[in-house]
């Protein structure tokens, strides 16, 4: 998200921002529309009147996505540490979460069970879907082209949050346009028709979607963007790139391997009209490297960018995983340990990490304190300013959706799965070629899909990949039956929060978890 207020203020002013200019007001305990309730403002009338109607609308969207994704560092505990590679020091609620012990009691659990936040998101964008379009009328600054692309913007971040949805919860409610508390309550809607609307959305968006904004010529929004240029808007908001990446994901999740094959090449063939390029590892692991803020290297990205006064403390992995030196804090969150490194970085000339055969030191640039008791996970460590005093600290890195690695691995394990053996290759080997290792060869016996994975593994660590990796690894290879029992079974969604079940009684609890 790209704030508009004084780059001094945090986030709470930011979030209230955000949330008064979306005129959504949220009661987060309702009776109503899910957990959701959604009350208007009496000014509500006059709020589509002008540019900065929309502009604060839409970037309200992008707010509540980023604190949907954000809030007690959801994304990594979703898609991350559940049975992942962290270990937990000592906290009891992120050694449940690691354990898959998802019906414990402990205040975090129940909050990042309980959907209300990406509902918040889905009202938001409908409402601007519905509404922005009377600003064209009222505001002759704000064309008909702008409101194009700004509506196909909120589409694609309903879509994504759907998609988002389904892979933590399996079947969710689908709800397609805004409401102001009259909604009664709605059952939960089978997971392929919510990705499949999720898609269909994607597809109308993409149409409209710019490669960039604020760029003279450019073919689909040409000239500044809100009276910005491309510095500005690079890696904070949807691209035409971004798009595809979701499409491809959507896909992918659903074992849609051609569709994922399909989008991945139109990600290949124009990749780099959206600024997006294979970074190197210091580019990859350095605190002021494409984590930082905001990048156009990140294909979908929600961004703290410290320029605009959006650094926090929550909302990014540092808070979990850093340490001593980098921070006053003596012992992480979370760690992985020396074991599970070594067993998953089996090449000793791995830039991110191996040990330099002629002098014997071990590489920082994913962990530091390898030699001590506990390492300390720094692949991302993005400190406000590049330091920090004291045990107060403040981030700056963005929640990275997925970057061209990222996608280059998705498109292989695709291509692996449909046949195409060498393009597979060839795309595995870009990525290690980058990290300094040697390339997969068929000679060497190992199998091709496992090494795709090994190295999603390696190059995606501390990004929230990791649960949803061995999911989609599970159903490819079907022998491993005690994971592809848990997936027969649904245990791999996350229970629903009960504080959800009680305001609608149409929810049902995920079966695996009654």
């Amino acid at each position: 998200m790209i704030s508009f207020i004084n780059k001094n203020n945090r986030l709470t002013k930011v979030l209230a921002f955000v949330l008064l200019s979306s005129l959504v007001s949220v009661n987060l305990s309702c009776k109503k529309m899910l957990d959701v309730e959604s009350t208007r403002l009496a000014t509500e009338e006059a709020q589509w009147s002008n540019l900065q109607d929309t502009r604060s609308g839409l970037m309200g969207i992008y707010g509540l996505t980023r604190t949907a994704l954000g809030s007690n560092n959801a994304h990594w505990l979703w898609g991350e540490m559940r049975e992942g590679d962290f270990t937990a020091s000592s906290k009891s609620d992120l050694k449940a979460i690691i354990r898959s012990d998802l019906n414990a009691s402990y205040p975090l659990i129940q909050d990042i069970t309980n959907w209300r936040r990406f509902y918040t998101v889905i009202n938001s964008a409908s409402l601007f879907i519905e509404r922005s379009g009377e600003v064209v009328a009222k505001d002759p600054r704000y064309s008909k082209l702008n409101n194009k692309v700004d509506i196909a913007q909120a589409r694609a971040l309903r879509a994504f949050a759907y998609f988002y949805m389904v892979r933590i919860w399996g079947d969710v409610p689908l709800i397609t346009a805004s409401h102001d508390g009259s909604f009664e309550g709605k059952p939960r809607t089978d997971q392929a028709k919510v990705l499949g609307y999720a898609e269909s959305e994607l597809m109308a968006a993409v149409k409209d979607l710019p490669y960039r904004y604020g760029v003279d010529g450019d073919l689909d929004l040409p000239g500044l963007y809100y009276g910005y240029d491309n510095g500005r808007w690079s890696g904070a908001l949807f691209t035409k790139i971004s798009a595809y990446a979701v499409m491809a994901h959507i896909a992918a999740w659903q074992s849609h391997y051609l569709d994922a094959a399909v989008y991945t090449q139109f990600i290949m063939q124009n990749y780099s009209k959206s600024g997006l390029e294979y970074v190197n590892t210091t580019n990859l692991t350095a605190s002021d490297g494409i984590f930082n803020g905001q990048d156009s290297k990140i294909a979908l990205g929600f961004t703290f960018s410290d320029v605009y006064g959006e650094s926090t403390s929550e909302g990014h992995i540092e808070q979990l995983v850093l340490a001593a030196p980098l921070i006053a804090k003596q012992v992480p969150d979370l760690y992985v340990s020396k074991d599970t490194i070594n067993k998953a970085f089996t090449d000793i000339r791995d830039g991110r990490f191996g040990i330099d055969t002629l002098s014997g030191l071990t590489r920082t640039n994913y962990f530091l304190n390898y030699s001590g008791q506990i390492p300390v996970f720094s692949k991302i460590k993005v400190l406000r300013g590049g330091s920090t005093n004291g045990s107060f600290v403040i981030f700056s890195s963005a929640i990275a959706f997925t970057r061209i690695e990222e996608l280059s691995l998705l498109r292989a394990e695709a291509l692996t799965v449909l046949g195409q053996r060498q393009p597979a290759i060839d795309l595995l080997n870009i990525v290690k070629k980058n990290r300094g290792i040697k390339s997969f060869n068929d000679n060497d016996g190992l199998g091709l899909i496992d090494e795709i994975f090994a190295e999603r593994r390696r190059e995606l660590m501390g990004e929230g990949w990791r649960w949803y990796d061995r999911i989609r690894l599970a159903k490819i290879k079907g022998n491993d039956a005690k994971f592809n029992k848990l997936i027969a079974e649904k245990g791999i969604y996350w229970p629903i929060a009960k504080d959800v079940l009680k305001a609608n009684s149409q929810l049902v609890q995920n079966s695996y978890w009654k």
